[in-house]
Order: C-alpha cells, then structure tokens, then sequence
C-alpha cells in the first residue's frame, strides 16, 4: 500500500508518498481501508516535532480518516468487512490503510458520505467534549470562540447553537467572519482590525463572556481571558498559532475564571465508550441537519503535502480533507 511518510521531523514539504506493507489487524483492531483523511493542525505540528505526541520514525501523519473496514482482529464482534466507518486514530491517516483499535470505531450512517465521515471525529469530538464535558454550557450563556472559521472553530459556533448558547466569533478577516456567519454566529469580531477588548465589553453588556473556547493561542488568549465574566470558563484547546501564551495566574483569581484544558485525544482513551456515544450523537444530529460540516477544499492524495501547508498557512475554513482512495 501508499502511505505519506515523515522518516524525520521538518518542513511539511519534506513528506513523501512511499510504498509500505500492508498492516494486518491484532486481536482488538480492524484494518479499515481509507477513503477519506481529513487534515488538522496536529498533523502540520506534529511532522515538524512541535506536538506532544511524536510517532517513531517512519510514521504517517493523519488523525481523522473515513473508510471500509477489510480484516478485523479475532476478538472484535461489533465491526465487520464492509462496514463503513470514521474514526480518529492519533496518527497514520495518510495511508490507504490503517489498522485501529476497534474500540474507537463507529459505524456510519447510510446517510452520511465517507467525505463528511472523515470530517467529523477530532473537530466535533473536541468540540462537543470540550463545551458540553467539560465547559457544560448552558441554554442562554454566551459563548467567544477564538479562530472560529478554522475546522473545530467551526464545529464549536454549530454545536454552541446547538446547546442553546449566544456566541461571539471571532477572526482575522472579514471572509472568515461571514463564514462563521453563515455557521450561526450571533456576533462577529475581527480582532486583526478591531479592539477585541472593547468588543467583548460592547457584545456582553460590559457582564464578560461565560465561556471562551480557544484553540490557537498566542496574543489575544490573554485578552480573552480577561474578558471572562464572574465565574466564566476558558477551554484550552490548542495553539494552532505555535505560540503558548503565558498567563498571570491572578486573572483566574480575579472573578473566581477557571481555567480548563482540554485534552480530548487522552481522555477518549480513558472513556472510550463515552467518546463513542458522544459520536452517535453527533452523527444524529448531522442526519437531522441541526449541524453540518463543511468541507471547503479536498485535495488529491498526491497532494496531501499540498493539504496539510494549506493548512497550517492559516487561509483555510470549514474542514480540508484528502481523498485517499475509492473504496465503495
């Protein structure tokens, strides 16, 4: 089989495509056969050394895939050959194949597409644990969701709705805002050209946000935290900037903020069931289009490289997705 490889860490140029051997399933795993492989910022980090997980040499990148299942391990009853089904397997995605603990891989509907499936697992699944497990946003609360054009940006603006909460996007140019718009944005500030502070203050009646979800970090973290009313939660999701910001402790104290990491890769591995019944639901909710991901741009899986720069260059929207192969 094909498989994009990273055999050292380095510019995402670097990856190539490379024959491989095909993977055979263990006992609690199923091989799915790829279609879809969507891309996420991890995937730009973590071939240049700059994530937290770092695969042994040579590795694929790739964190969220949709497929076919073909060989399933001797303990698995759940899944069998022929299943269509998404899953997010921390790396090895840009393949044609891929074995995955078969724990973590859910069936999908009929009625969604394989394209869609690829797009649905890392973004939705952060997003939803994030503000429903952890943040537990309520009906009415006001929500400020910082890169919220990117791919799990815009899951938060859809699932945020979905709760019942106001939300205040925000990003850096006026072609993201309008996409976030169309998400179901109540509020829109560019904080490129306008005073984020300022903003907040105007948006919420001077009261602060409930909840700030942030998955890029660097300069303007600060800035929303303050912008935190009594009690209000900060979600640290990510730091697509690769700027970790550096945060006086005393803006938790100020207002009683708390401030509240997520990890959603480690904690699906400790609540795997939960992950998945968190994934039927969204899968729900897609069928009964209360949300729906958008795909702005799928490339071929020559140019997977192509993707992931795309990516990480920061000009994207919605979900970018790779298609790997036929496979249905």
């Amino acid at each position: 089989m094909k498989a994009l490889l990273c055999e050292a860490f380095g510019p995402i140029a670097d990856l190539k495509i490379k024959e491989v051997a095909d993977p055979t399933p263990a006992p609690q795993q199923v091989v799915i056969d790829v279609a879809y492989s969507s891309v996420n910022f991890p995937d730009a980090l973590m071939v240049q050394g700059l994530y937290q997980t770092k695969p042994p040499f040579p590795f694929s990148p790739g964190h969220e895939i949709s497929g076919i299942v073909s060989a399933v391990g001797s303990e698995v009853s759940h899944l069998k050959i022929g299943d269509r089904v998404f899953c997010a397997p921390s790396y090895g995605g840009f393949a044609e194949k891929i074995a995955v603990n078969a724990q973590l891989v859910i069936p999908l509907p009929g009625d969604i597409s394989l394209e869609i499936g690829a797009a649905i697992t890392l973004t939705y699944g952060t997003s939803f644990h994030a503000l429903k497990n952890i943040a537990k946003v309520k009906a009415l609360e006001t929500v400020l969701i910082l890169g919220a054009s990117g791919g799990v940006g815009a899951a938060a603006i859809e699932l945020s709705k979905v709760l019942g909460a106001r939300v205040i996007a925000c990003a850096s140019s006026q072609e993201k805002l309008d996409f976030c718009r169309q998400l179901g944005a109540d509020e829109l500030i560019n904080y490129d050209t306008e005073d984020l502070k300022s903003k907040i203050k105007e948006f919420t009646q001077q009261k602060g946000c409930d909840v700030v979800y942030d998955p890029v970090g660097g300069k303007y973290a600060e800035t929303a935290l303050r912008g935190l009313g009594w009690r209000g939660r900060y979600l640290v999701v990510g730091f697509a900037t690769g700027e970790i910001p550096k945060i006086p402790l005393n803006l938790a104290l100020l207002s009683e903020r708390n401030i509240m990491g997520v990890f959603w890769g480690d904690w699906v591995r400790r609540n795997p069931q939960e992950h998945v019944e968190n994934m039927k639901y969204i899968t729900q909710l897609i069928s009964s289009k209360a949300i729906n991901p958008v795909i702005t741009k799928t490339f071929a899986f020559e140019d997977a490289a192509k993707a992931i720069e795309h990516l990480a260059s920061r000009s994207a929207m919605g979900k970018v997705v790779v298609r790997i192969k036929e496979v249905d």
